[in-house]
């Protein structure tokens, strides 16, 4: 497996916390971090197996480093490059749009030719609607650190062990 590039804020607090886990579990040795804030093309262009980190805002929104940054995300050639999702949400102060994020940035991959991978079964959360949620499973890994804060490290570890079978 080639080294793995994960893309996250080093401005936040709950989504660099959940980055430091996936990175511990993954082990340090096989990744490189880099701030979603300073992202480039070249960032893409230049590897192979992703991990990124997309919390939902206010009402099922992108933050805006992603926000910002997808336009030019939209015209790379990602064939033959892999990609993981993880993202935050709050099931009960947001629960029309839990973890849209997810969705939305797996969307964006997707339509550029992405391989996407670390999707799990939608059991265990409590919501009315979500964009990261297909049939019964979310494209990426969809955490509540508000109210399931508890099932984060678990969830984290089983999400980067499937990352570990499923990438190349």
């Amino acid at each position: 497996m080639s080294k793995t590039v994960i893309i996250y804020s080093f401005h936040t607090q709950k989504s660099k916390k959940v980055a430091e886990k996936v990175i511990a579990a993954f082990g340090e040795e096989n990744i490189n971090a880099i701030n979603a804030e300073e992202l480039t093309a070249k960032v893409f262009e230049e590897n192979d197996n992703f991990i990124l980190s997309a919390p939902t805002w206010f009402d099922g929104e992108l933050p805006n480093y992603w926000d910002e940054f997808v336009p030019e995300l939209e015209e790379l050639d990602l064939k033959n490059k892999t990609f993981a999702v993880f993202g935050l949400g709050d099931q009960k102060g947001y629960p029309e749009n839990f973890c849209d994020a997810i969705g939305i940035l797996v969307d964006v991959l997707e339509n550029c030719g992405a391989n996407i991978v670390g999707k799990i079964p939608a059991v265990g959360y409590t919501f009315e609607s979500s964009r990261a949620k297909r049939g019964d499973i979310f494209v990426g890994l969809a955490l509540d650190q508000e109210n399931q804060g508890k099932l984060t490290g678990e969830r984290v570890v089983k999400w980067v062990e499937q990352l570990k079978n499923e990438m190349k």
